[in-house]
């Protein structure tokens, strides 16, 4: 589906029309520009690339700065594909803010916060035990039983344990629309999004 990429600013919160308060998210969408025009012929698909926001030069190699010279603007941090655009765009050409409208609903996907090894009860919710008596010891985080003994004598694939937490991609879907500000290039959507503040985020429609 189109959309654009964006960068989180944080979160607020608006009234609606009802008077009921709403955690909302702040987002900078764009302004994104058109790095390349994928088609059937040439690379088996059709979509559209974007870039968004500059790249120090510093930090480039000779593959993006030749990608950026073909279309005619500067290197860019976050290049990602969308499919479904329905203007006619061309390389160079730039998407704002204005591609989305108050009201719809959009999917927003990105790296979610890393919180590192963690156990049972905060990686996946278990309860722990309530009960610290009748030989309880010191085991109230502790996961519990993972299997049988004799039979099946191992342990299940999935099982939930203890593990690395967090940074991994994230899809929030459905999210509305409530203000666009295109003076400022602001995106403001109804709930939470994934990530830590400045992380990329890609919108889809």
């Amino acid at each position: 589906m189109s959309g654009l990429i964006g960068k989180k600013i944080g979160m607020t919160s608006l009234y609606d029309e009802g008077g009921k308060n709403l955690a909302c998210t702040v987002i900078e969408a764009g302004p994104c520009v058109v790095t390349q025009l994928k088609n059937d012929e040439k690379d088996g698909y059709n979509s559209v690339q974007l870039g968004f926001f500059d790249k120090k030069e510093t930090r480039l190699n000779k593959a993006e700065k030749g990608h950026a010279k073909k279309a005619n603007t500067e290197p860019k941090s976050k290049v990602v594909e969308f499919k479904g655009f329905e203007e006619n765009l061309k390389v160079g050409d730039t998407v704002n803010v204005n591609h989305f409208i108050e009201g719809e609903f959009v999917d927003v996907s990105g790296i979610s916060k890393g919180k590192g090894f963690q156990g049972v009860v905060k990686r996946h919710g278990f309860a722990g035990v309530g009960q610290s008596t009748h030989g309880q010891h010191n085991r109230l985080r502790a996961p519990g039983s993972i299997g049988a003994a004799s039979y099946p004598a191992r342990v299940f694939k999935g099982m939930r344990m203890a593990g690395q937490t967090g940074n991994s991609k994230v899809t929030v879907q459905n999210l509305k629309v409530l203000k666009v500000v295109p003076e400022k290039n602001l995106l403001v959507l109804k709930g939470a999004v994934p990530g830590h503040k400045n992380s990329y985020l890609i919108i889809r429609k």
